[in-house]
């Protein structure tokens, strides 16, 4: 299965894509979608749409993880990650994905096995999980690279949860 695991943001976007076999993952491309700091909202969130759909047709990912918006104590800045990962919903829909969120405890528990797991300990488990020789950059990409690899990690019990429906 091939899994897209997106880390929203309005002025950064990363996006990771890995393919599953078990429990074995493959890197496939991870990188970012930036926008101008001086272009208007509606352009930036342009900017983001196009750029994720665009990624979604080159590497047609089958499933969509999404990190869930961690609220901020700046009410502005939570409002406009908001928007940009409301953006990357609708890129994925609009693409055919299912979309699953996690939420950031979800997806450090799931690879380190700890809800509260420093950005080192999480960067250097996504490294050493799909076999590359550095860590990620920027910290946006491997942000996106570790939901995908929750998602992946989710999926057995997903699965045998809705069977169980």
């Amino acid at each position: 299965m091939r899994i897209i695991g997106i880390d929203p943001g309005y002025a950064i976007m990363g996006y990771g894509i890995v393919d599953q076999n078990g429990n074995q993952f493959r890197p496939v491309a991870y990188g970012c979608i930036t926008t101008d700091k001086d272009q208007a909202m509606p352009d930036r969130l342009k900017r983001l749409y196009e750029g994720l759909t665009e990624i979604i047709a080159d590497y047609q990912p089958e499933e969509a993880s999404v990190e869930q918006l961690f609220f901020n104590t700046n009410v502005t800045t939570a409002i406009q990650v908001g928007q940009a990962r409301g953006v990357a919903i609708l890129a994925c829909a609009n693409s055919g994905l299912p979309v699953f969120e996690y939420t950031p405890l979800q997806i450090k528990t799931s690879l380190t096995g700890y809800g509260r797991a420093q950005k080192e300990q999480m960067q250097s488990m996504t490294k050493m999980l799909l076999g590359l020789e550095s860590v990620p950059r920027p910290d946006d990409a491997a942000d996106a690279l570790a939901a995908a690899l929750c998602h992946g990690y989710a999926g057995p019990a997903r699965k045998r949860y809705h069977l169980l429906k």
